[in-house]
């Protein structure tokens, strides 16, 4: 609730329902996960996050505001898992399939951290062993690696088993943002949703033959910057 580019950009409506309903439910919509946990900050402002997951019928772990791998570490404590999908409550773009496929290729390798790196921004996931999670709890010193999970784990791949592989899938525009960080990205997002939700999770190949449909629409936030990995707010 407290993005500073976008504030409450969470609970902004797409297709009529909040942006994080249609998180939750891609989450639930992906093979091979067994529950799902919604890590939300434990002060006031954030409360209406915690309704939107109760009517979305999923756990909730209320923790740390601005250390998230404390409020991720701490949710997995409670609630366990041999590998944590880590998605971002600004991402309802998050692709089942392609998420599913994540999964299953770091149960393949046995990887620490696995993901796929050629999908849009926003669409993808970050499969994470538990024990490295802990690691990366007890050893992450900078605020930066607090803030944003696992670049504790990304900096050590002398420690950590990291997988990164790509995909095949069609890739008309490869600068293409469909994550929710600015105005514009939710501009876009609302545009997306409004034409192909119907109830049901659409998939990333429905969104890109709508844009090949509709191109001028990739223009609303082409000029946005994506924050560095250690940028800190």
């Amino acid at each position: 609730m407290q993005s500073t580019r976008l504030p409450g950009k969470s609970i902004l409506p797409l297709a009529g329902k909040p942006l994080l309903y249609h998180v939750i439910e891609r989450a639930k919509a992906i093979q091979q996960i067994t529950q799902v946990v919604v890590a939300i900050p434990n002060d006031n402002e954030n409360n209406p996050l915690a309704d939107i997951a109760r009517l979305c019928n999923v756990n909730i772990f209320r923790g740390s505001l601005h250390n998230v791998l404390e409020r991720y570490f701490f949710a997995y404590n409670q609630y366990g898992g041999d590998y944590i999908v880590r998605i971002t409550a600004d991402n309802p773009f998050t692709d089942t399939h392609f998420a599913s496929v994540t999964i299953k290729e770091a149960l393949r390798t046995k990887s620490d951290l696995c993901a796929i790196k050629n999908l849009p921004l926003g669409t993808g996931v970050e499969v994470i062993a538990s024990a490295a999670l802990e690691e990366a709890y007890r050893h992450s010193t900078k605020p930066y690696q607090h803030e944003h999970v696992t670049p504790y784990i990304k900096e050590h791949p002398d420690t950590f088993k990291i997988h990164y592989f790509d995909v095949t899938y069609a890739k008309p525009f490869p600068s293409l943002r469909l994550t929710v960080d600015t105005q514009e990205d939710y501009i876009l997002a609302s545009k997306i949703y409004d034409a192909l939700y119907t109830g049901n999770v659409f998939t990333l190949n429905d969104v890109m033959t709508f844009l090949e449909k509709n191109s001028h629409l990739v223009e609303i936030n082409a000029s946005i910057q994506q924050k560095p990995m250690t940028s800190h707010e």
